[in-house]
């Protein structure tokens, strides 16, 4: 059964994601470096890691493992190899990235200049990351299937209307845990969207269809 999945996904999308989800955990380890906020639900996470003392690669496994069972309960059509390598291993490539950055730059930077060109660097990264994770098609990210379950559920608000509330409620959520919700958070909220459609039609689909 698994290698009848694999080779009707072939090789290249496997391949297309992995490279994305590398893209995505460098481009979170970067806006994580710049301490000046990050997407919604990485920030989450990491306030909640941090305030329960476990590790955050850990953690993440925990949290994906509670949302992965509301996408195999009503959106297993949605669950596939991409699934599973976003859900397992992107803590651990976030976590592997930051440790270089930091040895890098000798610990987290200071400086606001520095930190700020940190954020607009990790969007880009983040972006191309996420495109290619998606155009690979490969499967869904728990937490990305959230709002792709809620508007196949219920038709009252669009996919964008289900999103912005889920990154809303983490949002606080990260806020009240002690985590930074910030100009990283914001950039996230409002350049995601345009830097990814960006990439998937100048670059992934592009990619794919070779």
């Amino acid at each position: 059964m698994l290698k009848q999945y694999f080779k009707r996904i072939g090789a290249k999308r496997m391949v297309i994601m992995l490279l994305g989800n590398v893209f995505l955990g460098m481009g979170v380890s970067i806006f994580k470096l710049s301490e000046m906020g990050i997407d919604p639900f990485s920030g989450m996470v990491m306030a909640l890691a941090e305030v329960l003392g476990i590790g955050y690669p850990v953690f993440l496994i925990l949290v994906n493992l509670v949302l992965l069972f509301v996408e195999v309960k009503f959106g297993r059509e949605m669950i596939g190899a991409g699934t599973v390598v976003n859900a397992c291993l992107l803590g651990y490539i976030v976590t592997f990235f930051y440790t270089i950055w930091v040895r890098m730059f000798g610990g987290v930077p200071q400086n606001f200049a520095v930190r700020l060109a940190l954020v607009c660097i990790a969007i880009i990264v983040m972006s191309f990351g996420v495109s290619m994770y998606q155009t690979a098609d490969v499967g869904v990210a728990p937490w990305d299937s959230l709002s792709l379950i809620l508007i196949k559920r219920h038709h009252k608000l669009p996919y964008f209307g289900y999103r912005i509330i889920g990154d809303a409620i983490a949002a606080l959520v990260c806020w009240f845990a002690g985590g930074i919700v910030g100009i990283g958070t914001a950039v996230c909220a409002f350049g995601l969207g345009p830097f990814i459609s960006f990439f998937d039609t100048h670059f992934s689909k592009k990619l794919v269809e070779k």
